[in-house]
C-alpha cells in the first residue's frame, strides 16, 4: 500500500482517485451486444453464452429439478447460516415500512402519499470466482417484502451449464420467481428488452464487473431503471491507537480480495498504528487463497496519516466511501459528522463482513464516490411513491382563484379554464 503522510487538501483529489478503467471501448461492445439481443433475443444470448461462458445451452431457464438438486447439495450448516442471515435482513428491512402520509393542506383539499411496489424487477448475481449468493438475500428479500410481482434473476452458468447450488438454493428460499443461466452484458440486455425466455423488467439491481456496470447504465436509455451507478468494491477505515491492528488489516484485506480493481484506504492520526497495520497486512495476505488478487488491489490502496480528527473527517467526506469503518476513541465525532458513506461500521468488533452477510443491513451500496448523492439499496428501492389528492366543492372554492391567477401568469389558459368552469358551476 502506498503510504502518504499529512497530505494537503489540494492533493486530495489526486490521492483519492479510484482505479477506474476507461469505458470507451467497453461502451462500444455493450452497445453492439444490446442491439443484437434487442433484434434476435434468445438466439444471440445463447451465442454469447457459448462465447463468453464456454457452454452451449438448450434452455436458459433453470428448471425445478435443478433447483431441487441444488438444495440437496448445500450443506445443512450453510443452510442454517443462510437462514440466520435471512432472518436478520428481513427484520431490518421490514422495519423500514412506512404508513400512508395524509394531510389536509387547506379545508376541502386532501393530499396523501402511498407506496406501491415496482411490479417487475431483475436481479443480476455474479458467478465466476465468487458466486455471490449473499447478494440474493440483499435483493430478493426487500423485493418480496415490497410486494414485487415478478423477481427475475440472471446469473452466469459454469462450463457444465450449471449455476452454483448456493445461488439456486438461496434464490428459491427468498421467493425469486424465475432464474436464468445468463451472465454479463447479455443478461442485462435480456432483462432490458425481454426475449422469448427472459421477461422485460422495470428496474435492474445487482453488482457486476465493468462490463455489467456499463450495461446497466446503458439500460437506463431504454426506460429501465437501475439501483445505482456502481463500480469496484471499496473500504475506508479510520483508526487510532484504540484499534486492533490485526482487525484493521483483516478488514482491509476482506475488501481487497474482491477484485484487482478494488480499493482500500486506512486513514489514521497514529503513525504507530499505520506501521502495525502495514506489518499485519503482509502477515495475513500470505495466507489468503486469493492472495494474487488481494496484492493487486493493495497496489491501488493507500495508508494516509492525518494531522487530526477534523482533517481526517474532511478527507473521508471528500472520498465518500462505500464502506466506512470507525475504530477510534472519539467515535462520536465521526458518527455525528460523517456526511458521505454507503454503510458505517463502528468499533473493534464490527467487521465489514458482518454487513456483507448477516447483520441485517444491505450490502448493495454506492461506490466510486456516489455515496455523496446515492443511498444504498433499501426497501424503498423496490417501491415508488404515488401521490393522491381529492378536492371538495369547498376546497376548489378556496384554492381555485390562486390556480387561475398562476395559470394565467404562465400563459396556460386551458389550465385556468379547467378551474374556472368548476367555479362557475358552483355559483
Amino acid at each position: 500500500m502506498q503510504r502518504i503522510n499529512y497530505p494537503q487538501p489540494t492533493e486530495w483529489e489526486e490521492i483519492l482517485k479510484r482505479p477506474t478503467h476507461t469505458v470507451s471501448d467497453i461502451e462500444e461492445i455493450v452497445n453492439s451486444i444490446f442491439k443484437e439481443v434487442q433484434a434476435e433475443g434468445d438466439t444471440l444470448i445463447k451465442k454469447y453464452t457459448a462465447q463468453f461462458d464456454k457452454v452451449s445451452l438448450e434452455s436458459l431457464l433453470v428448471n425445478d429439478d435443478e433447483i431441487d438438486n441444488a438444495s440437496n447439495s448445500v450443506s445443512d450448516a450453510l443452510k442454517q447460516a443462510i437462514t440466520l442471515a435471512k432472518s436478520n435482513i428481513e427484520k431490518f428491512h421490514a422495519a423500514q415500512k412506512t404508513s400512508k402520509v395524509e394531510v389536509e393542506t387547506m379545508p376541502g383539499v386532501e393530499c396523501w402519499q402511498e407506496k406501491r411496489p415496482i411490479q417487475k424487477v431483475g436481479l443480476y448475481i455474479p458467478g465466476g470466482t465468487a458466486p455471490l449468493f449473499s447478494t440474493i438475500l440483499m435483493l430478493a428479500i426487500p423485493a418480496k417484502l415490497a410486494g414485487c410481482e415478478e423477481i427475475v434473476l440472471c446469473s452466469p452458468p459454469d462450463k457444465n451449464g450449471e449455476i452454483n447450488p448456493a445461488i439456486l438454493y438461496t434464490a428459491q428460499l427468498c421467493g425469486v420467481t424465475q432464474i436464468f443461466k445468463v451472465g454479463g452484458i447479455q443478461a442485462i440486455a435480456g432483462m432490458t428488452f425481454g426475449t422469448e425466455s427472459i421477461p422485460k423488467v422495470y428496474k435492474i439491481f445487482g453488482p457486476g464487473n465493468q462490463y455489467v456496470t456499463v450495461a446497466k447504465q446503458l439500460a437506463t436509455q431504454y426506460n429501465v431503471s437501475i439501483d445505482m451507478p456502481a463500480g469496484p468494491s471499496e473500504l475506508l477505515v479510520v483508526a487510532d491507537d484504540s484499534a486492533n491492528a490485526a482487525f484493521v488489516a483483516s478488514d482491509l484485506l476482506s475488501q481487497a480480495e474482491h477484485g484487482v480493481d478494488s480499493q482500500v484506504i486506512l486513514v489514521s492520526t497514529s503513525e504507530k498504528l499505520v506501521k502495525a497495520v502495514e506489518k499485519e497486512i503482509e502477515n495475513q495476505i500470505q495466507l489468503l487463497p486469493r492472495e494474487e488478487i488481494a496484492r493487486k488491489s493493495i497496489g491501488n490502496s493507500k495508508l494516509i496519516l492525518a494531522k487530526n480528527d477534523q482533517e481526517a473527517l474532511d478527507l473521508i467526506n471528500e472520498y465518500g466511501p462505500e464502506h466506512f469503518i470507525v475504530c477510534v476513541e472519539n467515535e462520536g465525532f465521526y458518527l455525528e459528522n460523517i456526511q458521505n458513506a454507503g454503510s458505517v461500521f463502528i468499533g473493534n468488533y464490527t467487521p465489514e463482513s458482518a454487513g456483507d452477510y448477516a447483520s441485517g443491513t444491505n450490502h448493495t451500496l454506492p461506490t466510486n464516490g456516489y455515496a455523496k448523492q446515492y443511498s444504498g439499496v433499501n426497501l424503498d428501492s423496490f417501491m415508488k411513491s404515488m401521490t393522491f389528492q381529492k378536492i371538495s366543492e369547498k376546497g376548489i372554492k378556496g384554492i381555485g382563484t390562486a390556480i387561475e391567477l398562476m395559470a394565467e401568469a404562465e400563459g396556460l389558459q386551458a389550465h385556468k379554464n379547467a378551474v374556472t368552469l368548476r367555479l362557475k358551476s358552483l355559483k
